[in-house]
């Protein structure tokens, strides 16, 4: 392709011609200072001169400029054409370049937009770093923070991350041209309802949202970004999931500590409560249960709101700024259509980008978790915009989009003679149910009837009195499995400030995951419990992570139809540490921890001579306290544990319709030759990229184990 020579721009009706000259360009920004370019966002496609780009602004740019950028444009956006010197001139006169100001982002955005992809994409003019403390330049990105031993990050990182983000932005692009294409709905009744299409209608804005990077500091985050669709709204990086294991945030490279969770069903958990009898906690949202719903009504209304605001995710110092980045969101139109108008009545103070632009945690803000200086009445409005923001995207979550329950397995449900499962599907069903003990806690909501032929009673029909067509695979509590620590976890090695005096772990290999344990407590890491009562139950929780749905668990990219090597396969992770990199592995770890963990008092790394970790070898549990004892030794053939592999593969969605946004995936699969490397299979998957855990490993911190009430029954080493 051409240097592009015109941009169009339909909509507002202003053209601009411009040599693609980047010293020109780079003139041009230098002279005005990137603090005064106001974002831009564009949707962009090719046209049929290879050297040009239509583009249309969203609503329109002159709505969002300021009076001195509207003198650039004209009256009303009447055409102003503006040609740049096509000489090496550097007397560009002042008055040009303030006519530039309002243009230039665009132009460079839509140059942006013909390198990614010759498909329409949606671009966004990216604002580089917090605005300075004078307010009129802003100032670059800061440096990366790579506390990291070699190896621990992936050699393609940077590039896999501008991968995820180009499909984030098509994905968004997709989500408003379907909210501009949807009839309006009608606002009628009382209670107040939005009629024929206001479901869809928030479904949709919440989809958008999702999707929507300005929602962090350097506007380079969407919540998308660690949950896509192709893999079951996991983590959509396999380098990642081989290496680092949680996913860099806005600023680079602060990771959390755990996984990104699938969040398909997650709707279906309920409000975290303590049953008495069973003496066990069942809901919430996390892997530590932390969202609870006790606000909202909605444990996924409330794991919603968590990343935003997570000093390792998003990384927004203020929850406000949800607000202040949607009052300026090209989509805020349906926003008000759905939830009103308040929205614009906020009034931010001037350093409110600054403070946005800033990740949580820096040392400016001290303790101080709302640093946005707002009236008692705009703090309410900008929490109750907060809350609508995760009610919008908890109905994305909830719809078809997301939650689909058009498997194989649901198929087969609904008709068993004309959709049934191969012979090593039944086994696999046959063994999830009885033998394996699966069923225990990824719930099926079948009968347990003998089911010789067809996952049912012998007539065909299900026995039980409560049979559910719509299982979640899933008993919605919590469990300690007894899983290794992952030496490879990101959080270990972030024990040192980064650039704004942010330490994510203070305790280095001293931390250790107590999982629902620590959120009873309120303790690093952690939020707040909102129930003293429950901090009682912290030693019978420690260890403990939310059981997950079993669906999707095996949901890949088309073009990668597996999980497990040798592939082509999509790498993905498994429970809360990602120490598991296949779901041949994860069920032998279920079959066999107690075999070839207890009697090898070793940690990853060290396993004996003559053994293979992860096959003949499982290093002790990183929390040994609570673990759940039904697993651990099953008695499964290596064929039994295949059998049960091809079970859960019939758990993805998009058999019985297509699966929205999987085909996405713009990577690459990977594959290996089990010729040339002993560790091409699925039960050595990952291997090659074990590390030692510290010897002697440093003991629990005394933060983390030594609140009270302790853990019990013994300390935790």
């Amino acid at each position: 392709m051409g240097s592009v020579q015109t941009i169009t721009l339909v909509g507002c009706q202003v053209g601009l011609r411009f040599s693609a000259d980047r010293e020109i360009l780079d003139r041009l920004f230098e002279s005005v200072g990137p603090s005064m370019i106001r974002e831009y966002v564009l949707l962009c496609s090719p046209t049929t001169n290879p050297d040009s780009v239509s583009c249309q602004t969203e609503p329109c740019v002159s709505q969002r400029m300021t009076p001195r950028m509207k003198s650039a444009v004209g009256p009303s956006g009447a055409p102003s054409i503006v040609s740049l010197p096509n000489d090496k001139s550097r007397k560009d006169s002042v008055m040009n370049r303030r006519k530039l100001i309002a243009l230039s982002a665009v132009f460079v955005t839509a140059v942006a937009a013909l390198l990614i992809s010759s498909q329409t994409v949606l671009v966004s003019a990216r604002n580089g770093g917090a605005r300075g403390q004078n307010g009129d330049r802003e100032e670059p990105p800061p440096p990366f923070y790579n506390p990291y031993p070699t190896g621990i990050l992936p050699a393609d990182l940077n590039s896999e991350i501008a991968r995820v983000l180009r499909e984030v932005d098509n994905i968004e692009f997709e989500a408003l041209a379907q909210l501009r294409a949807l009839p309006s709905p009608t606002l009628t009744n009382q209670p107040p309802i939005l009629a024929h299409t206001g479901q869809r209608l928030n479904v949709l804005l919440g989809k958008v949202m999702n999707f929507d990077k300005n929602i962090s500091p350097f506007k380079d985050r969407a919540c998308g970004f660690c949950h896509m669709p192709y893999v079951g709204f996991s983590g959509p990086i396999p380098s990642v999931n081989l290496t680092m294991v949680a996913y860099p945030g806005s600023f680079q490279f602060r990771a959390g500590k755990r996984t990104a969770q699938r969040y398909t069903y997650s709707p279906s958990f309920p409000v975290l409560n303590y049953n008495e009898t069973q003496a066990a906690f069942f809901g919430g949202n996390f892997w530590d249960s932390r969202a609870t719903g006790y606000k909202l009504g909605s444990p996924d209304e409330e794991q919603a709101q968590g990343p935003p605001v997570d000093t390792q995710e998003h990384m927004l110092p203020d929850t406000a700024c949800i607000a202040f980045r949607l009052q300026t969101a090209v989509y805020k139109p349906f926003f008000i259509e759905v939830w009103g108008d308040a929205i614009d009545t906020i009034k931010f103070p001037h350093n409110t980008e600054e403070i946005c632009g800033t990740p949580g945690g820096a040392s400016v803000f001290g303790t101080n978790t709302m640093p946005i200086k707002l009236s008692s009445a705009d703090r309410s409005i900008a929490n109750d915009v907060y809350d609508h923001w995760a009610q919008s995207i908890d109905q994305y979550e909830t719809s078809p989009d997301v939650s689909a329950f058009s498997s194989k397995f649901d198929a087969f449900l609904h008709d068993p003679a004309t959709n049934p499962l191969t012979a090593d599907e039944m086994a696999g069903y046959n063994l999830f149910r009885g033998k394996a003990n699966c069923n225990s806690c990824h719930l099926d909501g079948r009968s347990t009837a003998p089911t010789p032929a067809t996952g049912t009673a012998p007539n065909g029909e299900d026995t039980g009195a409560a049979a559910d067509t719509r299982p979640v695979f899933t008993c919605f509590g919590s469990a300690n499995l007894g899983l290794p620590l992952n030496p490879r976890d990101a959080i270990y090695y972030q024990d040192k400030p980064d650039f704004f005096g942010f330490t994510a772990n203070p305790f280095g290999f001293g931390f250790r995951d107590l999982g629902l344990g620590a959120f009873l407590r309120s303790g690093p890491g952690s939020w707040a419990s909102p129930n003293d009562t429950w901090t009682q139950f912290a030693p019978t929780s420690d260890g403990q992570m939310q059981t997950s749905s079993a669906r999707n668990v095996a949901l890949v990219p088309p073009q990668c139809p597996t999980t497990e090597a040798p592939g082509p396969y999509f790498q993905k992770e498994f429970f809360h540490n990602g120490y598991i990199k296949s779901l041949k592995q994860l069920v032998h770890f279920y079959n066999t921890r107690d075999v070839f963990a207890f009697q090898f008092n070793v940690t990853s790394g060290h396993c004996p001579t003559g053994t293979t970790e992860k096959v003949d070898c499982w290093p002790m549990p990183e929390v040994p306290n609570n673990i759940d004892m039904t697993i651990g030794k099953l008695g499964l053939s290596d064929t039994e544990e295949n059998q049960i592999v091809a079970f859960l593969q019939t758990l993805s969605d998009g058999f019985t319709r297509p699966y929205p946004d999987i085909n996405t995936f713009t990577g690459m699969c990977t594959t290996c030759n089990p010729a040339t490397d002993p560790n091409c299979s699925s039960s050595r998957q990952g291997n090659n990229f074990l590390i030692p855990t510290p010897s002697p490993l440093p003991p629990c911190a005394s933060v983390i184990c030594g609140v009270a009430p302790l853990p019990g029954p013994k300390p935790i080493p």
